[in-house]
């Protein structure tokens, strides 16, 4: 596999991270009313996220 798949694989889960994230954010706030919590709720699920999707893109780049 070349480098530049793999830099496309993490520049790929970067971007998508952001905007579920911030999609994560807004959800937290709309239910909870409180920007505190939305943001320590987006920060978890954006550095676990970001593992777990590279993982499965390169998983997938596997399959035929």
């Amino acid at each position: 596999m070349s480098k530049d798949v793999r830099i496309r694989s993490f520049v790929k889960t970067i971007t998508w991270r952001i905007l579920a994230t911030s999609a994560t954010i807004c959800i937290v706030y709309i239910f909870t009313g409180e920007i505190k919590l939305a943001t320590e709720v987006g920060g978890v699920t954006l550095v676990s996220n970001v593992i777990l999707y590279y993982i499965h893109e390169r998983l997938w780049s596997k399959v035929s």
